[in-house]
């Protein structure tokens, strides 16, 4: 079925992106060496943080996102503390070619969903007795192209 030019009833549509939900899916913080962890320090812990996204097809157009964001922060080799923490979101996206789904499944909702999750990991670390960890914003474009040429290098496996 075709509107009278031609294209399919769905193409004059605009693109939408919903968020249906947020939540936390998975908190962890630790800080192993505390008191002693929460005295003065003689130098600045060094922080390691990874990022990974991940997603889930829920229906034809639903989408759970998980952002999953790991830390650690150590001074002269003793943790002072660590974190993980799965924060996720379900989507609904319409009117989206294919070839544009994936780039936005694993860009634009990641991209939303970052705030909260910087949010709750400055507060666990703060509540953790230390000052409020913010993490720089992400580049989720890049952590995407990084992400797309590592599996292009892996060998098909069969």
């Amino acid at each position: 079925m075709t509107n009278g030019n031609g294209t399919p009833p769905e193409a004059g549509l605009p693109p939408q992106l919903n968020v249906l939900a947020q939540y936390t899916k998975d908190l962890s913080f630790e800080n192993p060496n505390a008191p002693a962890s929460l005295a003065p320090q003689p130098q600045q812990p060094n922080i390691n943080i990874q990022i990974n996204v991940g997603a889930n097809n829920l229906s034809e157009n639903e989408f759970e996102v998980t952002l999953s964001v790991e830390g650690k922060a150590e001074n002269a080799g003793t943790v002072m503390f660590s974190f993980e923490l799965a924060y996720a979101g379900v989507f609904r996206i319409l009117n989206v070619p294919q070839e544009n789904l994936h780039p936005l499944v694993m860009i634009e909702c990641p991209r939303l969903l970052f705030p909260f999750a910087r949010e709750i990991i400055a507060t666990a670390v703060r509540d953790g007795g230390f000052p409020p960890l913010m993490l720089d914003p992400v580049d989720f474009v890049g952590l995407y192209r990084q992400n797309m040429e590592r599996q292009a290098q892996q060998p098909m496996q069969s």
